[in-house]
């Protein structure tokens, strides 16, 4: 417990020595500001919005989801973009530097050194994601009197598809320069959303065959899928026009959700961890 111990806070060092953190900071900041003056004026303006009469549109319920989709969506991006910068150099920045040889040696294995790795970039990341998404849900509620159906999934789905992503990069940083890695990444994540958001149109156009490669994008990257089935969660008890519009995205509706995707998710982690260690474990330092 003593080498993972030190081996976390190694790693928290030195992301505040390469301003990982500060970078991060700044862009959370900036986005919760616009986020809080995006809200203010979209409740504003509700008051002065009238649908067509023969239209019944929740619009503050319509309006409240959007908005903490839309936060869901900033905060998935944010939490990957500390995720990566935590893990993309871990083995090949590290043995590049010359780190890496005295540590997977003598006194901790590379298992050890791996897997703390991944426990210090996850507890971070968890932290993060689950601080800037409930200030978001936050800021909506109170400035539009709406909450979500669900408020605690989705932020732990949030949290899960970012430490997916962190395993993926740690993976990846085994085989992978740390720019190579990071590119990796960051084109599989967008990989993800693309997907997703192609499964909301294959839905619209009652598309089977756009919907069907949607559906196997997503369980090919979980991270995604859980994504989606947060999005689903926090309108689950919307109805009508507005949940009808809501389902057409991309900040409302999912296609993959369910337990089965979530175990589906724990399994996949498993697998790119145990993975990361064995092709670690015979890599030539």
């Amino acid at each position: 417990m003593t080498s993972v111990a030190a081996i976390v806070g190694y790693g928290f060092r030195e992301a505040v020595r390469r301003k990982v953190f500060a970078v991060v900071i700044v862009l959370t900041v900036v986005f919760l500001f616009l986020f809080a003056l995006a809200n203010h004026y979209v409740f504003d303006e509700l008051a002065r919005i009238s649908p067509p009469q023969d239209v019944h549109v929740d619009t503050r319920t319509f309006a409240g989801a959007f908005l903490v989709g839309l936060a869901m969506f900033a905060t998935l991006f944010l939490g990957v973009v500390l995720a990566v910068f935590l893990t993309l150099g871990v083995v090949s920045g590290d043995a590049e530097r010359g780190l890496l040889q005295p540590l997977v040696v003598r006194p901790v294995g590379r298992g050890t050194l791996l897997l703390s790795r991944f426990l210090g970039a996850s507890g971070v990341t968890t932290a993060y994601v689950l601080g800037v998404y409930w200030i978001a849900m936050a800021i909506t509620g109170e400035t539009g009197h709406w909450w979500p159906a669900a408020k605690v999934v989705p932020g732990l789905e949030l949290a899960g598809g970012v430490i997916i992503v962190v395993a993926l990069s740690l993976l990846g940083s085994v085989a992978l320069s740390s720019t190579a890695n990071g590119i990796a990444v960051f084109m599989l994540f967008g990989a993800g959303l693309v997907a997703g958001l192609l499964g909301t149109i294959g839905h619209a156009l009652n598309s089977h065959t756009i919907e069907h490669a949607s559906t196997v994008a997503a369980w090919a990257l979980p991270f995604e899928a859980l994504y989606q089935d947060g999005l689903r969660l926090i309108a689950a008890n919307t109805n009508g026009v507005a949940g009808f519009l809501l389902q057409l995205g991309p900040f409302g509706g999912a296609y993959v959700h369910g337990w089965p995707i979530r175990v589906w998710a724990a399994c996949y982690l498993v697998v790119a961890l145990v993975l990361a260690v064995v092709w670690f474990a015979r890599r030539d330092l």
